[in-house]
């Protein structure tokens, strides 16, 4: 695909439509996840892949991340043509989930899922790193954009609870594949958007961000904050069933979460802390919340409890989002987005498969390691913040 060209200018018509069009593929691109994130573990168990297969299978797409995705965010800043690869791993991601759906033996399923993350994974930090760079251009704000795919979120988890008592559990991977369709299409929407620098001046910059302490400890406390949800993305909705919950009850826990998040993506702009700051409130949040999920509460305060996903998540996400656009130039933030990913994947696909571990032995009591995750991420944060550029300017840019 021909490469694109930096817009000159940025008119206020011109930055609603960026706006709109990026809010809608968002909002597919995480609807697919909302309907991932809950019942792909359900799917894989209704197709009767045994729980250790489940822990391997779903630590696949961290393993992506570490290994291929720096790969392809790299070549499509090189050939700059950062829009364009969002549309090719958009579209291969649908075609991939179609795959697995035929496949019901943890073998195969999990050799298509490999290859089917290897270019669902780069679509997030791509699309990250095309808004950050609108954000810059258009002069916008991140965390109203990225609301709209927390909404989305929350009507695919909806959907999927809806369904998941009327649909036979082994049937709900073809509404994962259905989404990723939609978010394929929608991708064809978003307006070209790049910046004119050479690949070589890339490759450079690319590599220099490796020796930048500042940089380092930004995505090394994402990678600990953001990984210590990994326990309760695998096997929350597990736990749930097991307990008696009903499908619309589990897509309600997870919704109260994400509405949660996307107020705090709306007031964004409001947030008057600087990032670093923002980025140590959500992981001390998670703390706290990870300590009392692994009590194994009562419906009513696992409610309120997952209220503070909008703190441990939403708000860590805006926070590191508000310094990566302050510490990394516009022409290498695929390649920053990338060495995040890489550096989450690591933490993520080694605490999937420990958390696997754990909790077959020791059931909610995973959620300690959650917490001791968080807390390190407040440290790393803490302790690197005065090496971060402009970490005591406000907002998110």
């Amino acid at each position: 695909m021909a490469s694109e060209s930096q817009i000159p200018a940025a008119p206020q018509a011109d930055a609603k439509r960026f706006a709109a069009r990026l809010g809608t593929f968002y909002g597919t691109m995480f609807g697919m996840l909302g309907t991932y994130l809950p019942f792909f573990p359900l799917w894989l168990k209704a197709v009767g892949i045994e729980a250790s297969w489940i822990g391997i299978i779903t630590a696949v797409p961290a393993v992506t991340r570490f290994t291929v995705l720096p790969l392809i965010t790299s070549l499509a800043e090189r050939r700059r043509m950062l829009r364009g690869a969002i549309m090719i791993t958009a579209a291969a991601t649908a075609l991939g989930f179609a795959l697995i759906g035929t496949q019901h033996q943890a073998l195969p399923v999990f050799l298509v899922f490999v290859v089917t993350c290897c270019l669902w994974t780069p679509t997030g930090p791509l699309t990250d790193a095309y808004a950050l760079r609108g954000v810059t251009h258009y002069g916008l704000n991140y965390g109203p954009l990225r609301l709209w795919g927390s909404a989305a979120f929350v009507v695919g988890a909806l959907l999927c609870g809806l369904l998941v008592d009327e649909v036979a559990a082994e049937h709900l991977i073809w509404i994962i594949a259905a989404v990723a369709g939609v978010s394929a299409l929608t991708s064809l929407g978003l307006r070209p958007l790049e910046v004119a620098k050479r690949a070589e001046t890339a490759q450079r910059g690319g590599v220099a961000l490796l020796r930048d302490r500042g940089f380092l400890a930004i995505i090394a406390a994402s990678a600990l904050i953001q990984g210590s949800h990994v326990a309760y993305y695998i096997f929350a909705s597990i736990v749930w069933k097991q307990a008696g919950l009903g499908g619309l009850t589990i897509a309600a826990l997870w919704s109260l979460g994400v509405l949660a998040e996307i107020v705090l993506f709306a007031v964004s702009p409001r947030l008057t802390l600087a990032p670093a700051m923002l980025v140590v409130i959500g992981a001390l949040a998670g703390v706290a919340r990870w300590v009392i999920t692994a009590q194994d509460p009562p419906l009513p305060i696992l409610a309120v409890v997952q209220l503070t996903h909008g703190l441990t998540f939403g708000l860590t996400q805006v926070g590191i989002m508000g310094l990566l656009v302050r510490q990394v130039p516009g022409h290498i933030m695929a390649r920053g987005q990338g060495y995040l990913a890489a550096c989450s994947g690591i933490v993520s696909s080694s605490t999937s498969i420990l958390c696997g571990v754990v909790y077959a032995r020791y059931g909610q009591g995973v959620y300690y390691l959650m917490a001791a995750m968080a807390a390190s991420g407040a440290l790393v944060m803490w302790l690197g913040r005065h090496r971060i550029a402009f970490s005591s300017e406000v907002g998110t840019g």
